[in-house]
């Protein structure tokens, strides 16, 4: 009897460790939970000498009060994301401020500072734990009498200074970004009338060196700033058209062909930007604002194919085909630089996209932009400039015509633009500003205890 018993004992005990052990195969991973949410103030203990990434803290973070950015992330499941120095904090090492009154916040940030003058003055931290322990034993009883008194009081005393000092304040930090953007470009060009051109689409190149300030407000979600700074880059547009021009000149009547007709318009340009910038705390940005733009250097080649220069005499009824006394083009390729130089342009800029924040507390942004010439200070043109684009100076006194080849943007463009749409890539040095709640804390609270 005493052996089945045994048995049925042992068999239990065999079941419930297996199902022990199946229940604990399958229920899933528990996440951290965390006593902190976004937005909570907190502040770091003074013996926790490492962020989750291994660096250490400047002296200036323990004492001050940090607001909750982002909970947990796939490398540091238990980490905290602190705003402004961008940093990533167990939660261990937060001491939570919300929700205290602003007697016990200044307390807590008095206790910080002792503790990082007796480690600055040689004690270790050992030494300073165990000291604030047997403090805390001497005053239990006296701290547990001192907590029932005010319960007497009205509730709603405590309700003003529920709110604290960081919660009031606004907070900001700087960035310095180092950019490139690139893709399709067009000059816009809007040719006079009677002339076959069509414009073609290029391409672009910027270099972007930007200065940004974000402003900040405890529970708002969005980081508002204003961006400035310098931009070089080189932008490519095109031609391709015919010629078929009918005039007079110098007594004759002249008719001048080209079948086929290309010129490529590069240009050197300098930016400024002054754009307002929107950062939401899941990463998304997007920038708008003006553009100021500037060509400083428009070099242009033009090649001029199947022309021909007609030259008719009414009085005499005779006809010249390319003569070199009534003018004839070689064909050779045309270069130079045309007339939209130090030509000021403003632009309305767009950008959008995502950016990433790095363990060094740097962030990383892939985003598109597009940018459109609203307005530009070269005259527009009502005529054409020029009788043709191959230019014919009439004969005469001995001399022969002479025939020079123009550029298609100086001649025959009655306005141009800018317009440039393509993705930028850019790094962002971000330098978080010191709080100042602490003062603000203690300015607040010294009236309050007089």
């Amino acid at each position: 009897m005493k052996t089945i018993k045994s048995i049925l004992i042992a068999a239990t005990l065999i079941g419930a460790t297996v199902v022990s052990t199946m229940s604990a195969q399958q229920a899933p991973a528990q996440k951290h939970e965390f006593r902190v949410a976004i937005g909570d103030s907190v502040m770091i203990k003074r013996e926790c000498q490492k962020y989750c990434t291994g660096e250490t803290p400047s002296v200036w973070v323990w004492d001050k009060v940090h607001t909750v950015r982002q909970l947990g992330t796939k490398r540091f499941a238990d980490g905290v994301l602190l705003m402004n120095i961008y940093s990533w904090m167990c939660e261990d090492c937060l001491i939570p401020v919300n929700g205290r009154a602003k007697e016990a916040a200044a307390q807590a940030a008095e206790e910080q500072a002792a503790d990082r003058a007796a480690f600055e003055a040689g004690k270790s931290l050992e030494e300073i734990a165990a000291e604030k322990a047997a403090a805390e034993e001497v005053a239990e009883e006296p701290a547990e009498v001192a907590v029932e008194e005010p319960a007497e009081e009205p509730v709603a005393e405590e309700e003003p200074v529920e709110e604290t000092a960081a919660a009031k304040t606004k907070s900001g930090y700087d960035r310095f970004t180092i950019g490139v953007r690139g893709g399709v470009a067009s000059q816009l060009h809007n040719a006079v009338d009677g002339v076959d051109a069509k414009w073609g689409i290029g391409g672009d190149a910027i270099l972007d060196l930007q200065y940004a300030h974000y402003w900040t407000k405890e529970g708002r979600s969005t980081d508002l700033g204003l961006i400035v700074g310098l931009g070089v880059g080189y932008a490519q547009g095109s031609f391709k058209g015919a010629e078929n021009s009918n005039f007079k000149l110098g007594g004759l009547d002249y008719s001048i062909t080209a079948s086929d007709i290309r010129e490529t318009d590069h240009q050197l340009q300098l930016e400024i930007p002054l754009m307002f910038s929107l950062i939401h705390e899941s990463g998304l940005f997007f920038n708008v604002g003006p553009r100021f733009m500037m060509p400083v250097y428009t070099p242009f080649n033009e090649k001029i194919n199947g022309s021909a220069i007609q030259a008719h005499d009414p009085e005499t009824d005779v006809t010249w085909v390319d003569n070199v006394i009534t003018g004839k083009y070689n064909g050779e390729t045309a270069e130079g630089s045309n007339n939209l130089q130090f030509k000021f342009h403003i632009m309305l800029t767009a950008e959008i996209g995502y950016e990433w924040i790095l363990k060094s507390g740097n962030s990383l942004g892939l985003g598109v932009f597009a940018d459109y010439s609203v307005w530009n200070t070269r005259p527009k043109q009502d005529v054409r400039k020029y009788n043709s684009l191959i230019d014919v100076t009439a004969p005469g006194g001995g001399e022969v015509a002479t025939v020079v080849a123009r550029p298609v943007t100086d001649a025959y463009a009655k306005s141009t633009g800018f317009f440039d749409v393509g993705v930028k890539l850019a790094y962002h040095f971000n330098f978080p500003k010191k709080q100042k709640a602490a003062k603000v804390e203690a300015a607040e609270i010294a009236p309050a205890a007089e």
